[in-house]
């Protein structure tokens, strides 16, 4: 058992992108400049991100018996990233993602949840000797939020850090489960659901941050976009404004993921929360210059030879 290891408890989606100049109007048809299939879903974004830099990383997930389940397998262990806790189901289908990514690099999501959606409290005790021997355990807003909380709870009574990625929001999200939460990393949309904060600027990000670590969190991370990435840490006044490098975007889709996974993978190494959330916002940053979700996320030796100065 590798007590060094992330365990992603979370969601595995097959994405189905199109490109194209503008989103269409309601009852309106425009025509596509490309298109792209490939793996996605929060949990296995982030697993395939946090692998991609060399983390031991191991996903307990969800798919269908379909052609999609296979392929998403498939790319979760080309990627080396430990599957064997990964289940097929009967039930449902593979989660699909229906991605519009338009000329500014914006995107517009439809996801069907499928299996994702059986991952309950039962999933996570019949892998609890896992996530008890993990060093952190990561889980997202894409699965049941009843089986987040059993893995939490399992993680927590065996002294595993948690990592809570509440995306996407979810304004009716039972915001109990912060009490189980060690790190919680948002967008501000996210924030401002968990805090009722309206979010205008980025004062109002910084006061949603101090709330959420009341809230339970020993740390809140709130990314920003192009204005950064800030911190708040349990019994610290002070916030933390990491800024981020401006880059040309094509394609922002699975960069709060590569984000949330890239920090996952220097924490668990033992790189200070300050540094591991710079470093992930420069290679979170690198994701966007490349179409695609997982296979937009650089891997180690990419980012060695090309941009050594962004590892801590």
């Amino acid at each position: 058992m590798s007590y060094d290891r992330i365990v992603v408890f979370g969601s595995i989606v097959q994405d189905l992108v199109s490109y194209t100049d503008r989103f269409p109007r309601p009852g309106e048809s425009v025509r596509g400049n490309d298109f792209k299939s490939g793996s996605g879903g929060k949990g296995a974004n982030q697993a395939v991100a946090a692998a991609r830099l060399g983390a031991n990383v191991a996903m307990i997930g969800l798919v269908g018996e379909d052609m999609f389940g296979d392929s998403n397998i498939k790319g979760l262990t080309e990627n080396g990233v430990d599957t064997s806790c990964v289940g097929k189901t009967k039930e449902s289908h593979t989660a699909t993602a229906t991605i519009t990514v338009n000329k500014e690099a914006e995107n517009s999501i439809v996801v069907t949840l499928g299996a994702n959606l059986l991952l309950t409290p039962e999933v996570a005790d019949a892998n609890s000797s896992i996530i008890s021997n993990s060093k952190m355990v990561m889980c997202q807003g894409e699965i049941d939020e009843k089986g987040n909380r059993r893995a939490f709870e399992i993680a927590r009574k065996n002294k595993v850090i948690t990592f809570l990625n509440p995306a996407p929001g979810d304004p009716n999200m039972d915001k109990t489960i912060l009490d189980l939460v060690d790190i919680i990393c948002t967008n501000e949309n996210e924030a401002e659901f968990i805090t009722g904060i309206p979010q205008n600027n980025v004062e109002d990000a910084k006061k949603a941050a101090l709330e959420m670590v009341k809230m339970g969190p020993k740390h809140a991370i709130i990314t920003l976009g192009a204005k950064g990435v800030l911190l708040a840490s349990k019994g610290q006044n002070e916030i933390e404004h990491i800024s981020v490098d401006k880059v040309e975007a094509i394609d922002t889709t699975g960069a709060g993921d590569c984000f949330c996974g890239t920090f996952a993978a220097h924490h668990v190494a033992g790189v200070s929360m300050i540094d591991a959330i710079r470093s992930a916002a420069k290679i979170a940053a690198l994701s966007v210059t490349r179409h695609g979700t997982q296979s937009s996320y650089w891997k180690l030796d990419e980012i060695k030879e090309k941009h050594p100065d962004f590892l801590p």
